[in-house]
């Protein structure tokens, strides 16, 4: 798994023993002057310290910000305002390390909620952290936000236009309490084209509706979810404000690529996942719908279970569908696939249903729920994962 550098970008991670051991868990993101940005975040009510502070920022600098500073092992949220002053502090340590105004740092944390953040190992590893930065550690920073991640999520893309080549290159991570409505997930991505701070909220925006909200692992939402897109226009012509330009819709068609693929990442490193599930829902009177159904089948433990234990228990599915709130439906016109294969139609198990097929096909590690809803025209798909004994461990164990 690689990832390519973007002109104007630097990039650095090191250990400054927050919580972890013998691994990275500070990482600096760091822009050339000029740089435009835009960014989502949790529509968590206790959003984090670092979340306050990074959406306070990130409007004071103009939308130009030029320091992303990323902590893993604490989530500085549920801290209160001793919280908000140790975002701060380390904010204006690193400007003034880096000789930047205090608003262009915007700070981001994940990890442990209700824990103190230990604002001096931080501020002791800055020298460090900003001495070692090069273009080209973005598997590292990768690496480094990890918390329950078995894995870094990168990745890359490039394009051409009006033959000039550009880059986009994203890291993200997530493994539990992941249902982002901007997940515990952040991610990152940078351009080098020259893209105006307005136009680049548009296009993410756009991005992460089809994209990070629509995965889930267990249907919570973190205190400290967020998403950066920053544009360094370093090989940018003239900055693009014009949504219907060529730049514009081949970039958008680049990030929309990207970020599906690192919020898939995501669900595929799911804690204790053993399945990649798309749910997929077509026949909706309109998304809204199809997408209440689509989670309200993710979000069922006894769907997920017995995903995990390759069960072709079909009522379970049957049963969240009828429980997904769609006025006046008609169960007769629903239907249900496990991958191409139907097992449920005309409100009842399929005429050539054989319980061993199904089973054979659960074995698998990607499938493909499919729903029918025939009331319209609308489809959407959701990718979730399954419900493991590991789940289970894992976040029993996780401050242990």
């Amino acid at each position: 798994m690689t990832a390519l550098p973007v002109p104007g970008v630097s990039v650095s991670a090191v250990e400054a023993g927050i919580r972890y051991a013998d691994r990275s868990d500070l990482v600096a993101l760091i822009f050339d002057e000029g740089t435009t940005a835009a960014a989502v975040f949790t529509r968590n009510a206790f959003c984090a310290a670092p979340v306050i502070v990074a959406r306070e920022h990130l409007l004071e600098c103009g939308l130009m910000p030029r320091l992303l500073l990323i902590n893993t092992g604490n989530a500085n949220a549920g801290t209160g305002d001793p919280g908000m002053l140790v975002a701060r502090r380390c904010c204006e340590e690193a400007a003034v390390a880096l000789g930047l105004n205090v608003n262009e740092v915007l700070p981001f944390s994940t990890g442990v909620i209700g824990e103190d953040l230990p604002a001096d190992r931080i501020i002791n590893a800055l020298p460090k952290l900003f001495a070692g930065r090069s273009p080209d550690l973005w598997e590292q920073a990768a690496r480094g936000i990890m918390t329950t991640d078995t894995r870094p999520k990168l990745g890359s893309r490039q394009f051409v236009v009006d033959g000039t080549a550009y880059v986009l290159t994203g890291i993200a991570k997530g493994a539990g309490m992941l249902r982002p409505d901007m997940a515990t997930m952040l991610s990152f991505l940078a351009t080098d084209a020259a893209i105006a701070p307005e136009l680049l909220d548009t296009l993410l925006r756009r991005a992460v509706e089809t994209s990070f909200h629509r995965i889930t692992v267990d249907g919570d939402t973190s205190t400290n979810d967020a998403a950066l897109l920053a544009a360094t226009g370093v090989s940018g012509k003239q900055l693009c404000d014009d949504p219907d330009s060529e730049l514009a819709q081949v970039f958008a068609v680049a990030l929309e690529s990207l970020c599906l693929e690192l919020a898939q990442g995501l669900v595929r490193d799911g804690e204790g996942a053993s399945k990649f599930v798309e749910i997929q829902v077509s026949g909706g009177g309109d998304e809204a719908e199809c997408l209440d159904v689509a989670f309200t089948i993710a979000h069922s433990p006894l769907v997920k279970t017995a995903l995990f234990a390759g069960d072709p228990n079909w009522g379970r599915v049957l049963a969240a569908i009828g429980r997904a709130g769609l006025a006046d439906l008609d169960v007769t016109g629903v239907r249900i696939f496990i991958n191409d294969l139907i097992i449920a139609e005309n409100g009842a198990r399929a005429i050539n249903y054989v319980e061993a097929d199904v089973a054979e096909l659960m074995r698998g590690e990607d499938l493909r729920l499919g729903i029918e809803l025939g009331r319209g025209d609308a489809l959407v798909s959701v990718w979730t994962s399954d419900f493991s004994y590991d789940y289970v461990r894992i976040n029993a164990e996780y401050r242990s």
